[in-house]
């Protein structure tokens, strides 16, 4: 009689820690013709974000215990397991059993318990892509503690049944999310249309307005706007495609203007289908609407001297926050005009608010002196914000690359957010 000889997992190398970028759109994703294979109603078009500025850290350990249960704790807290997440790890949990039983040497990892811990080192559901960022890490960091070194393409399809727009952060630089057209999703798939090197001057400004968490999630929101929006069925079918084309030869050809400019509209179109959903959905406040009017005069005075159309493109994802596509070259005026006209609140510590950014507060005394020109002339069509702390912070960030897989197994344990014996750390 054969023996067989019970596989054990290599519980020493069966966790990874990995870190994920937020990445936001200037063409946006909003609403699904499938829920769930989480698959677009249109196409869409982000930029990842530097990572060292904005990022989720996931780790994932496999614990000894044979076990189908799932345990996630989110910035320390231990959270639920949403139907989505639970889709996500069960998924690639079948993709590894198939592994073990085309190769009956690999250790046993599928029917393993899993503990999971993320982390944002920015606020999660305020409009900054938090989702995105976590689901993507997520998948990067499931793939590495189940070892299944499965294709990056494939990884980006896997976290899109976490959450739809994180395959996008699955790539670094100018990503497109396409629609597809199969039943199955098996086209509706994320590429890189230039990598986080192709236009090296692209930068980004985000206007802090709130980090508390939107009173409609996407999730819902996107359902409604489906269900009840006239005005998305014409975006969809007529709006998006051109501006697809669009904005991806303008990404091309570095034609700041025309990104620019297809930027801002579909921001504000974006928002329209919003307010024509029934009811209506806000997720800007009074101080994005100041943005938008100081960034839109900025423009129109600013094109006097420097022949551009544009300066500055400003676009919102759902919620209030601002994010503002500039070239580096303009990032110092434009960072001292927004602090002129949203005065930080007094007591406010310096690195906190500013981060990074802080390296473009000061300037030459002659330089200053034309930025108070140009102040004074915007300020014929804009007033200062006169309320104080109308910005919570101020977060500077070039375009960056996709995840990175931090650390694996015992030699991974340092950066892991995971204690010894499988349960996270205290003070994340």
């Amino acid at each position: 009689m054969t023996v067989q000889k019970t596989k054990k997992a290599r519980t020493d190398t069966a966790e990874a820690t990995a870190s994920a970028p937020v990445n936001i759109a200037v063409i946006k994703y909003w609403g699904k013709r499938s829920e769930a294979l989480m698959l677009p109603t249109n196409s869409s078009l982000s930029l990842t974000l530097d990572q060292d500025q904005l990022q989720s850290k996931t780790s994932v350990r496999v614990m000894p215990d044979e076990s189908e249960s799932v345990r996630l704790w989110l910035n320390g807290k231990e959270d639920k397991i949403t139907g989505r997440i639970r889709n996500l790890v069960s998924t690639m949990r079948k993709l590894r059993a198939e592994q073990e039983a085309r190769d009956s040497s690999l250790p046993s990892l599928a029917n393993k318990a899993l503990h999971l811990a993320s982390v944002n080192n920015f606020p999660t559901a305020a409009g900054l892509a938090s989702s995105a960022s976590g689901l993507a890490c997520l998948a990067v960091a499931i793939d590495a503690a189940l070892q299944l070194n499965l294709p990056r393409a494939q990884v980006s399809a896997l976290a899109r049944l976490g959450s739809g727009s994180a395959c996008r952060s699955l790539f670094g630089g100018f990503v497109a999310w396409d629609m597809g057209v199969k039943e199955d999703g098996s086209d509706s798939v994320a590429r890189q249309v230039a990598s986080e090197t192709h236009w090296p001057e692209m930068c980004a400004l985000i206007l802090v307005a709130s980090a508390t968490q939107k009173e409609m999630p996407s999730t819902a929101g996107m359902q409604t706007t489906v269900e009840t929006s006239p005005l998305l069925q014409h975006r969809i079918k007529e709006v998006v495609p051109q501006r697809m084309e669009a904005i991806e030869k303008a990404i091309q050809a570095r034609d700041f203007d025309s990104f620019a400019e297809i930027t801002m509209r579909d921001s504000n179109q974006f928002h329209a289908v919003c307010l024509d959903t029934f009811p209506p959905i806000f997720y800007l406040n009074h101080v994005s609407h100041r943005v938008i009017s100081l960034i839109s005069k900025y423009n129109e005075v600013k094109s006097k001297q420097n022949g551009r159309k544009y300066t500055v493109a400003y676009t919102f994802d759902a919620g209030p926050n601002a994010v503002l596509y500039l070239l580096k070259e303009d990032v110092a005026e434009v960072l001292r005009l927004a602090n002129s006209f949203f005065p930080v609140a007094a007591g406010t510590g310096t690195d906190e608010y500013y981060g990074m950014a802080k390296q473009f507060l000061h300037a030459p005394k002659d330089k200053v002196d034309a930025e108070k020109e140009l102040e004074l002339e915007v300020l014929k069509g804009v007033k200062h914000f006169e309320e104080k702390n109308g910005l919570k912070r101020i977060i500077y960030s070039t375009i960056g690359d996709g995840p990175r897989i931090l650390g694996t197994g015992s030699e991974g344990r340092e950066i892991s957010l995971f204690q010894a014996d499988g349960f996270p750390k205290t003070g994340l």
